[in-house]
């Protein structure tokens, strides 16, 4: 499979848009865009698999439920373990903001075992 993560973006964007490129048992890949987009005012993303995600276009930031804001500009990446809760704060207004989001498992350190 090939393609380009720049093609097919819409015009405009009035509702944020979801999009697998890859899904497996173990690995998610989605394009998000956005543009002016927030979460919801209650409520936080609490995942079940870790999230690194990095702004291919645009800006955005992340709040987590301690109250730390990440702003992340294009070519900024965070990685967010699963179960900690956060949420989009905000996305430029002026131009979409394209995210790549990789979803994976739950890594296991040894004292795991």
């Amino acid at each position: 499979m090939t393609g380009n993560i720049f093609d097919a973006l819409p015009a405009e964007v009035s509702n944020e848009i979801f999009e697998d490129i890859v899904r497996t048992s173990h690995v998610r890949i989605e394009r998000i865009i956005s543009q002016g987009h927030s979460s919801p005012e209650v409520g936080w993303y609490d995942q079940d698999e870790n999230e690194w995600v990095v702004v291919l276009e645009g800006a955005g930031s992340i709040l987590f439920e301690d109250g730390r804001q990440v702003v992340l500009n294009k070519g900024d990446y965070l990685d967010i373990p699963a179960h900690c809760k956060h949420k989009v704060l905000w996305t430029e207004k002026e131009g979409v903001t394209i995210w790549l989001a990789v979803f994976y498992g739950h890594q296991h350190s040894p004292a795991d075992s």
